[in-house]
């Protein structure tokens, strides 16, 4: 069944008391006299209770647009060269969304006047107070039209990426699944596969620079119509950073060039003394150090969703029931396409109460690590389904991230259901701890990049070049040579879909890699009592504030050097442990 009727088939988790069920959502005429009801009748809430059943029948509205809007996207990433998909999706992001702005603000005003409000359990409604307060506070109708027109290029960049591919090896593949052979024990092959999919990503980058120059412009606009000097301070306040500021970062970020890059830069050099090579080059970081042949987990996506289900059961029978409903609904879009747009997400559809999983599996062990990641999400959202406060079912990105990455580590130790031998699991586990250490550089580089170019509105292209470079020098181990690729090197930003979609989103994955490695440690002294705990936190979804969710999990909210010393500490034993074995 194609995904458009899979999502049209869904049945919704509660009836509709408020939205017609015949209703268009893509129909402007038709959404406006609910918004003007729910306006017309807040002058008539009575108590505490009154104002609490007008605010779940807002949500109730809420929930309905942004399942539409979410079906819309969904169908658009999944094929991105389907012009009624696209045209689907941007109709409902230029006439739809920017439309309901001003209405749901007018309503977030409404509740902040109620006489009644202050007669709300305040522990409940802390956090929905708070957020309401500051998105009251940041609203300006004149970044309406700004913020759609973003959209709008968000998705352009969407379709350039999703129109790549290269012809290699006698075929013509996506560059997904033309990345799939830098694990080839072929140094050559690894090379040529290497040059297509860096070559081609250089054919749009002045497509991608114009693009991104254009976004750049129109969020330094939003942020000064707010009333903010840049795009940083605005974009702090306007995801809710509540518990952390730019200095928190700039900490991490030296942790990490402190104490996580020596420690990437020996697993480098002994990566290229295994190799028996004299240069460690680009093409030379994903195949097996041993030149063994390439972990190749499974073949089909039916193989990944069997053998991951396997391991969802055996970390706790209830998340392998959770994968069930996704599994029973056709939730599961996994295979990497010509067309379809790159990366992997999972996206909740708020009246189902539904997770669906999208991502480009071509077999690898990497395919593994995101269906893990993405299914913590979804374990994520089922978690709190039965929540009746729309805010709540959608935690803090900085927590959500702990659902996902604590999923693939807490998955480690039942990876032989994809390998069905110890050696080969150890291999993939080696893979995936080597991996964050990896990973973490990169985090710091993406985040620094972003707080450097938006607090320098106006910079050049050069300057913007330059500073990307310096940020490599960096975090750069200085054991890969790029020499002969430096245009690779410099546009290598460029494939992080996050600086076009999500802007400033970013460190939200190093402060969840930090918390997802305490659950692990956690998990290796008592398995069944860091999972009870995971899940505990995970059904409080955003009814609490951030620390207070680590907390609830068993974790510290912490991303300073102090936290990062004895967790990286923790990879380099386990990672002794492996290479013993």
């Amino acid at each position: 069944m194609a995904v458009k009727e899979v999502l049209a088939a869904l049945p919704r988790a509660q009836a509709r008391k408020f939205v017609p069920e015949s209703i268009d959502l893509g129909d402007w005429s038709q959404l406006e006299p609910l918004f003007l009801k729910l306006e017309e009748d807040a002058a008539k809430v009575k108590g505490a209770g009154g104002l609490e059943s007008w605010v779940l029948r807002a949500g109730e509205l809420g929930a309905a647009l942004y399942q539409e809007g979410s079906r819309r996207y969904i169908c658009m990433t999944c094929q991105t060269d389907d012009k009624e998909a696209e045209a689907a999706y941007l109709q409902f992001v230029t006439e739809i969304e920017p439309k309901t702005k001003p209405h749901f603000q007018k309503l977030d005003q409404l509740y902040l006047d109620s006489p009644f409000r202050a007669k709300l359990p305040q522990r409940r409604w802390m956090v929905f107070d708070r957020d309401t307060k500051k998105d009251v506070e940041l609203y300006r109708e004149e970044n309406i039209a700004l913020q759609t027109e973003d959209e709008k290029l968000s998705q352009q960049y969407q379709k350039i990426r999703g129109a790549m591919t290269v012809h290699f090896q006698g075929a013509e593949r996506t560059l997904e699944q033309t990345a799939k052979f830098y694990e080839e024990t072929d140094r050559d092959v690894r090379e040529q596969a290497w040059r297509a999919v860096t070559e081609r990503l250089l054919q749009d980058k002045e497509a991608i620079e114009d693009l991104y120059e254009k976004q750049l412009k129109l969020r330094g606009q939003v942020a000064r119509n707010a009333g903010f000097a840049n795009y940083r301070d605005y974009a702090f306040r306007a995801k809710g950073r509540f518990d952390y500021t730019p200095k928190e970062c700039e900490d991490f970020h030296q942790a990490v060039e402190e104490l996580v890059v020596p420690v990437l830069k020996r697993l480098q050099q002994r990566r290229r003394r295994l190799l028996k090579i004299s240069r460690l080059r680009p093409w030379d970081l994903a195949v097996d150090p041993l030149n063994r042949p390439p972990l190749r987990p499974f073949d089909d996506s039916g193989k990944l969703v069997e053998c991951t289900h396997e391991i969802f059961r055996k970390i706790d029978p209830a998340l392998g029931q959770d994968f069930q409903v996704l599994r029973t609904h056709n939730l599961l879009d996994l295979d990497s396409r010509k067309g379809k747009a790159p990366g992997g997400y999972q996206c909740s559809l708020e009246e189902a109460r539904l997770p669906f999983i999208f991502m480009n599996a071509v077999g690898l062990q990497r395919d593994v690590e995101t269906l893990l990641h993405e299914g913590g999400h979804a374990f994520h959202a089922l978690a709190t389904r039965n929540e009746p406060l729309l805010h709540y079912r959608h935690a803090p990105m900085e927590f959500c991230e702990v659902a996902s990455m604590s999923m693939e580590l807490l998955a480690n130790p039942h990876l032989e259901a994809f390998y069905g031998n110890k050696q080969e699991a150890d291999r993939a586990r080696r893979k995936h701890l080597e991996g964050i250490v990896g990973l973490l550089p990169w985090i710091a580089i993406i985040d620094a990049f972003q707080h450097w170019i938006y607090t320098h509105e106006g910079h050049s292209r050069e300057e913007r070049r330059a500073f990307w470079l310096k940020l490599q020098d960096r975090f750069d181990p200085g054991v890969v040579d790029f020499k002969g690729f430096e245009e690779q090197q410099a546009n290598m930003w460029h494939r992080q879909g996050h600086l076009f979609g999500s802007p400033f989103y970013y460190i939200e994955y190093g402060i969840a890699q930090l918390g997802a490695l305490q659950v692990w440690r956690n998990a290796q002294k008592d398995t069944a009592k860091a999972v009870a705990k995971y899940r505990k936190a995970l059904a409080l979804g955003r009814s609490r504030p951030l620390p207070e969710l680590f907390k609830t999990a068993g974790i510290k909210f912490d991303f300073s050097a102090k936290a990062v010393r004895p967790l990286t500490n923790a990879i380099k034993k386990a990672l002794r442990e492996l290479e013993d074995a």
